[in-house]
């Protein structure tokens, strides 16, 4: 979907250049919504997930990927996904919105684990984890919360922060559930 935005990229902007891009324009929704800039946010955000798929349709497109490309493309992210929720309880500024949005940020953080866990494992035996690990720098099961949805959760969050804390427990609901596939999914094959 983004090859014909990607093939418009001046040839001197390079994928790690976009990846930067995109981080910024994420770290803007975060301080844009901490702020109460909540529109302002919504763009940022969405701005920031078609740089974080830009990046590596460039270096696709240009046989420019690499390990590393991929590597900074995560850090990006999850650097991104960790200051959003932050600059939401901010802007909430509430006991039970800090609450919500520590209880995502531990479902992140537990999820992370169980995927690149299983990712590092599977590197190992040579296996794959997905239909389409070419296209990524790591193989894993799928699971319930992945890319789309995060987007669609944030997207919401930014958009409506009146129901932020109601979807910062449903979100983390949906990617303990991911969790548990994943830990299923190791059971059965490992």
């Amino acid at each position: 979907m983004l090859t014909p935005l990607a093939r418009a990229v001046p040839r001197r902007v390079g994928p790690a250049a976009l990846t930067v891009a995109g981080l910024l324009l994420g770290l803007g929704a975060a301080l844009a919504i901490g702020m109460g800039l909540h529109w302002l946010a919504v763009g940022l955000w969405l701005l920031n997930r078609v740089f974080d798929g830009l990046d590596g349709t460039v270096a696709r497109l240009r046989g420019r990927q690499t390990d590393f490309g991929g590597y900074i493309d995560l850090l990006a992210d999850f650097t991104v996904y960790a200051a959003i929720p932050i600059g939401v309880a901010a802007n909430a500024s509430s006991p039970a919105a800090w609450i919500a949005v520590a209880v995502l940020l531990a479902t992140f953080y537990v999820n992370a684990i169980s995927w690149s866990f299983l990712s590092a494992v599977l590197a190992r035996r040579g296996q794959d984890g997905t239909a389409d690990s070419r296209r990524t720098t790591l193989a894993m099961p799928r699971g319930l919360v992945e890319g789309a949805e995060t987007v669609v959760f944030f997207t919401l969050i930014l958009a409506f922060p009146q129901w932020a804390i109601g979807l910062c427990w449903l979100m983390a609901a949906a990617v303990t559930i991911s969790v548990l596939q994943r830990l299923a999914w190791a059971q059965r094959a490992l």
